[in-house]
């Protein structure tokens, strides 16, 4: 696949409480808070919009009337909602929509993580990467030291073919997942009903070999806790150096 056959559907993860965020989270769910005078969430949307996506997937849950009414006012690109009375964490709540999301590869990233492009679109880039044939996951992932509003040990190293390997225990890695990839709807092939989180899928398909990282050339930004959140505000505002 190429950035000419650049996946019609993407999916924006949602539904979640936003427990790191509160107080901002009372009142309203994590997406329509507000980075640059912004909600998260129509940052997410511009951004896919802009690369071409056609149809975006939003999935709901907490406040879930304030951000359906929310997205109500946007005309492109044009969205779908994925309800869900329970919660079904990121793997559980794409199965879900996988009727909505169609039978090709699709992009899928979390409300909270904003990106900026490096040389060119990294949502082309990443379908440019696209093989098929090697790889049922592809995730898009930067480096430790320049992740803003991160504090951790990293999730994953790539090895010469660029295959993600997670992080082993004690241990750390030099690369973060953003929250951005591309997945093909057969990675969903014998999932668990409900609930589930997309890391077992992922550990099946590293077990595989079909689990692939492409490192950002550009900036992300994580927003998760109120740190990130002023990180970003900063960043986007042009305050921030280096």
């Amino acid at each position: 696949m190429n950035a000419k056959a650049l996946p019609r559907h993407a999916m924006v993860l949602a539904a979640g409480l936003g427990k790191r965020l509160r107080p901002l989270t009372e009142r309203r769910p994590k997406p329509l808070v507000e980075v640059n005078g912004r909600a998260l969430i129509d940052h997410a949307l511009d951004r896919l919009k802009a690369a071409g996506i056609e149809v975006v997937i939003v999935n709901s849950h907490y406040k879930a009337e304030l951000l359906e009414a929310h997205l109500k006012a946007r005309r492109e690109p044009e969205i779908r909602i994925s309800h869900e009375d329970e919660l079904l964490d990121t793997g559980g709540g794409v199965a879900k929509a996988l009727p909505l999301l169609g039978d090709a590869p699709f992009f899928v990233v979390n409300a909270d993580g904003l990106w900026l492009d490096g040389p060119g679109d990294t949502l082309h880039r990443m379908a440019g990467h696209w093989d098929g044939a090697s790889m049922d996951a592809l995730l898009l992932l930067t480096a430790l030291e320049g992740a803003h509003g991160y504090q951790g040990a990293g999730d994953f190293a790539l090895d010469e073919r660029g295959r993600a390997r997670r992080r082993r225990p004690g241990k750390s890695a030099p690369y973060i997942f953003t929250g951005i990839q591309m997945l093909h709807p057969r990675l969903f092939e014998g999932c668990p009903a409900g609930a589930f989180s997309l890391n077992r899928l992922y550990d099946r398909a590293e077990g595989e070999g079909r689990l692939m990282g492409l490192r950002h050339d550009g900036v992300w930004l994580h927003v998760g806790t109120p740190e990130g959140l002023a990180a970003a505000e900063d960043r986007l505002a042009g305050r921030a150096t280096g």
